[in-house]
């Protein structure tokens, strides 16, 4: 594992990828006031547990760093929201993601991506980040949602502030400064909400057959799903539903790269596909982060967590526990079965998984199509992402 991470300089924030552990599953550290989960089954049980460890992390962030509720709200964002209401606003977009919708947009997945290897390819350069890996997703979730794809530059923008203010925020700086922090990641969500009202309100006025006229029009309980509701499942939507797929297919290309005999094999026998995005996920997994908060005093992994404490499950780590894993950090495509906790577990488990695997394997066939080999280029440095909870690449040049 030493040669990938010197490969592309992966930062030291990315802990899990620099060698095994030493230390127990479950740690407290005093300086943030967190608790550290880092063990594959101690995951496993707490992502099967909301009652225990609820997604409602709000009530136990330092009022600090809590935002001003007249800017910010998270009613409706799915992550945040645990059962019974959990389960009646996921059933709202459940329909959008089915078996048959997903399958049904393979072809214009392909038709996407072939345009826009066309067009990098007349600029000469290939960088597949901003040319295919970004695009390609936010394109398709732009068009479910019925929000203009030509937009992108905008979420993107959105998207990157939000996520590498993120990697700025810590709890072990100066109150004012952690508040400042958490102003400043207020400025896209703000742009992002204002944006997505205006979109809803006009679906209002004009209902199309999109995923956003859907929303507008849902009912809970009998009653119309509030704006604020309405939006933030947009949002959420948006965000997650390409920032996934852009640090997966990032992350198997590499993975490809670092590792050209998984990709000779992959190239000649295309079914192997799948697995080798399962294990991409498994290796290099793209949110290596989730935040629960305890609801009880609860035992596990050994330690006491008391209630009402800021829960840090680190899936990236889980994903490499040689307690589930044999050799952690080989990357093997050929793992039978790979449980890996990539898009979580139980009822928040990704919505958009079909979705993300479903790009990934059209867009990696067609890329190993139009090169051979699929290398970067080592002129061009790659560019990993600096938030210690995401994994993934900025920029990936390519020959």
């Amino acid at each position: 594992m030493a040669s990938i991470v010197e490969r592309y300089h992966i930062p030291q924030q990315h802990f899990w990828l620099h060698g095994p552990r030493s230390g127990p599953p479950v740690e407290y550290d005093a300086a943030t006031g967190l608790w550290n989960v880092y063990g594959y089954p101690e995951l496993h049980e707490i992502l099967g547990d909301p009652a225990t460890f609820s997604s409602d992390t709000m009530r136990v962030i330092p009022e600090n760093l809590q935002p001003d509720s007249e800017d910010f709200s998270l009613a409706g964002f799915l992550t945040q929201i645990d059962p019974p209401e959990h389960g009646k606003l996921r059933k709202l977009v459940s329909s959008a993601f089915t078996r048959k919708v997903v399958a049904d947009l393979e072809p214009r997945i392909a038709e996407l991506t072939g345009e826009l290897l066309d067009a990098a390819r007349d600029r000469g350069r290939l960088e597949l980040v901003t040319d295919l890996a970004y695009p390609l997703p936010v394109i398709v979730i732009a068009e479910l949602l019925g929000v203009p794809s030509g937009d992108r530059a905008l979420f993107k923008q959105w998207a990157d502030a939000m996520f590498d203010r993120d990697a700025k925020i810590s709890l072990t700086e100066p109150a004012e400064d952690q508040k400042a922090d958490m102003q400043a990641t207020l400025k896209p969500w703000k742009e992002m909400t204002a944006y997505l009202a205006a979109h809803a309100a006009e679906r209002r006025r004009r209902p199309r057959a999109d995923l956003l006229t859907r929303l507008v029009q849902a009912e809970v309980d009998g009653e119309r799903l509030p704006d604020d509701q309405v939006i933030n499942f947009a949002i959420l939507l948006l965000l997650a539903g390409h920032v996934t797929t852009t640090m997966l297919l990032g992350n198997t290309v590499l993975c490809l790269d670092a590792f050209p005999e998984q990709q000779r094999k992959a190239r000649a026998d295309r079914t192997r596909i799948p697995a080798v995005i399962e294990e991409s996920l498994r290796y290099l997994t793209p949110f290596a982060a989730l935040a629960r908060s305890t609801t009880r005093e609860v035992e596990l992994g050994g330690a006491t967590i008391p209630a009402d404490r800021l829960v840090m499950t680190w899936l990236g780590a889980a994903n490499r526990d040689p307690r589930q894993f044999p050799d952690p950090d080989a990357f093997d495509p050929g793992r039978d079965p790979n449980p890996h906790l990539a898009f979580g577990r139980g009822i928040h488990f990704c919505l958009g998984a079909p979705l993300a695997r479903l790009e990934g394997r059209v867009a990696l066939n067609i890329l190993l199509d139009r090169f051979d080999p699929l290398r970067t280029d080592p002129d061009d440095p790659v560019d990993f992402m600096p938030a210690p909870t995401m994994t993934g690449v900025r920029r990936l040049p390519l020959h």
